[in-house]
């Protein structure tokens, strides 16, 4: 056979097989079983970057799996209570369900440890616990007996520190004090005197407002700038001390994410760890413009805690997590693991993230 007529030949064939292909796969792929879950979110309706991450991740998730996973996103609220997100998931009233682990204390007070710890990890530094410093197993092993399986879905990085109607000039300032303060943090403010009120976000500004609450925390300046706390609290205090980088999650009912095959399974886990660092860009991205304008149109008082406040909190923090880690085996032994690699993380840390901010300090320092 002549060369040209057997590349004429390969070539035809070539074609028809990539024609036969394309007509079968359809079928093949019509014919895979689909399946049509609900989330439920404990975040308000069209909330950036969190209600509407969870929306983000259904859609990708449907396009990644060419519509064999669809998944229909209910916000707080909506089909059921904000804090019903868990229990709602463990049940398998749901298949899936958005929001953050700390909310969980009070099933298993081990759950705290996955969203943020009082001067622990930043988002950098939990991240790399969860995927390379066996956290995440961890993290299946403390939701395993309520029948979940956790997904790290997010990251707002380090928080502000709070929205407060009085200045806090010491410790001393928290005895009496009534604010929205979640998790590990709160029960710091618990330790130093303050009165912890647990509230939805859509709850938030009306009781700040109406002083049945006197301070609140909710995540940084883009979304709190949304939430207009400026308009009901004269101090904004930074840093973040008690949510240094606080995860998001995405949980799954594990019997519905059992039942799935591999391949659905692994695309779920790769489109939450897509938000996750999608989340965690957004608001790196929107915190800085958000902050600018708080400051030069609002004329938000912006105030860094005083260094001795701080150090007063540190030592609350750490007797707080001990005490904490006592409640149950299984805390401690999540306590202990995230102990010891905050260590580790931390002294590289002093030698490269730290040390180079320290270099650029002056030339970004805030301008009020």
């Amino acid at each position: 056979m002549k060369r040209r007529d057997f590349l004429k030949k390969a070539g035809t064939a070539a074609a028809a097989a990539a024609a036969t292909t394309a007509a079968v796969a359809p079928k093949v792929w019509a014919q895979e079983k689909t399946y049509d879950w609900k989330m439920v979110t404990t975040w308000p309706p069209n909330l950036p970057v969190l209600q509407t991450g969870a929306e983000r991740f259904a859609k990708r998730v449907e396009e990644a799996t060419g519509g064999r996973i669809k998944i229909k996103v209910f916000a707080g609220g909506e089909l059921v209570p904000p804090l019903g997100v868990f229990d709602a998931v463990s049940d398998g009233s749901v298949e899936c369900g958005s929001g953050a682990a700390y909310y969980w204390g009070g099933k298993t007070p081990a759950a705290q440890w996955f969203t943020t710890v009082p001067f622990g990890l930043n988002a950098q530094g939990i991240n790399a616990w969860f995927y390379s410093g066996g956290g995440l197993k961890l993290w299946e092993e403390v939701y395993a007996p309520f029948n979940l399986v956790p997904r790290p879905q997010g990251n707002t990085g380090v928080q502000m520190g709070g929205w407060f109607r009085k200045e806090m000039n010491s410790i001393a300032d928290y005895k009496g004090l009534k604010m929205r303060i979640p998790g590990l943090g709160g029960k710091v403010i618990a330790k130093a005197g303050g009165t912890v009120v647990l509230l939805p976000g859509g709850e938030i500004f009306t009781s700040l407002e109406r002083g049945v609450i006197d301070a609140t925390e909710w995540v940084g300046p883009m979304h709190d700038l949304r939430m207009g706390f400026y308009k009901a609290a004269k101090y904004y205090y930074y840093p973040g001390w008690h949510e240094p980088g606080t995860c998001l999650e995405v949980i799954f009912n594990k019997k519905a994410y059992d039942a799935l095959p591999k391949d659905l399974q692994m695309t779920l886990d790769a489109v939450a760890a897509e938000t996750n660092m999608w989340s965690l860009s957004e608001f790196e991205a929107g915190n800085g413009a958000a902050l600018q304008e708080l400051i030069s149109k609002h004329n938000v008082n912006l105030v860094r805690f005083p260094e001795p406040l701080l150090n007063d909190l540190r030592k609350l923090a750490k007797e707080t997590m001990e005490e904490e880690a006592d409640k149950d085996p299984t805390a401690r032994k999540v306590h202990e693991a995230f102990k010891k690699f905050q260590e580790q993380v931390g002294t590289w840390g002093s030698a490269s993230e730290n040390a180079y901010y320290n270099v650029i300090a002056d030339k970004f320092k805030l301008k009020m």
